[in-house]
């Protein structure tokens, strides 16, 4: 058993801290209607195919403040 190597900290990033940043900037910004709710769910249930997605789709429909 060795230290972590750079593969497992990638591997790391993409499984566990990519959808937490994801599940974050959801729950900090604001959607209309029940969209906020089905990226939740979509992330919750396939991490890293719904971090991706809400990524390149979910960030276009974030309502802008002010």
């Amino acid at each position: 058993m060795g230290a972590i190597g750079l593969t497992e900290i990638i591997l790391i990033f993409f499984v566990v801290l990519f959808p937490l940043i994801a599940l974050i900037s959801i729950l900090t910004n604001k959607f209309s209607g029940n969209e906020k709710l089905l990226w939740v769910i979509v992330v919750i249930l396939i991490p890293l195919v719904g971090s991706i997605l809400y990524f390149v789709f979910g960030k276009k429909n974030i309502i802008k403040k002010g």
